[in-house]
């Protein structure tokens, strides 16, 4: 089972890719300095196989190679951070910009 995590940014979404096909995703909204998580979301017949982790970690690592601010609106990706302290450093505060 191939396993792969991709930015589609047409869609504002990391997907998580089993196979080829579309398994997960995280939704985004991009602002100029920060990227704003504020959905998870895994298909049921995907669940349990740990493929949310796999996506949100691949999305916190792309966000930070890219230099920007996470805010975790989604409660997934929120107690994901809180579980791993390394992607804490990334987090910032909503904000209206």
């Amino acid at each position: 089972m191939a396993i792969d995590v991709v930015d589609n940014s047409t869609e504002s979404r990391f997907e998580v890719l089993v196979d080829g096909r579309v398994a997960g995703f995280a939704d985004y909204r991009l602002l100029p300095t920060k990227i704003v998580f504020t959905h998870t979301e895994v298909l049921p017949e995907y669940e349990g196989q740990g493929l949310a982790s796999k996506l949100v970690a691949q999305a916190l690592r792309a966000s930070e190679d890219t230099g920007l601010r996470v805010v975790p609106l989604c409660p997934f990706v929120k107690s994901y951070i809180e579980r791993h302290p390394q992607f804490q450093p990334l987090v910032d505060q909503p904000s209206g910009d």
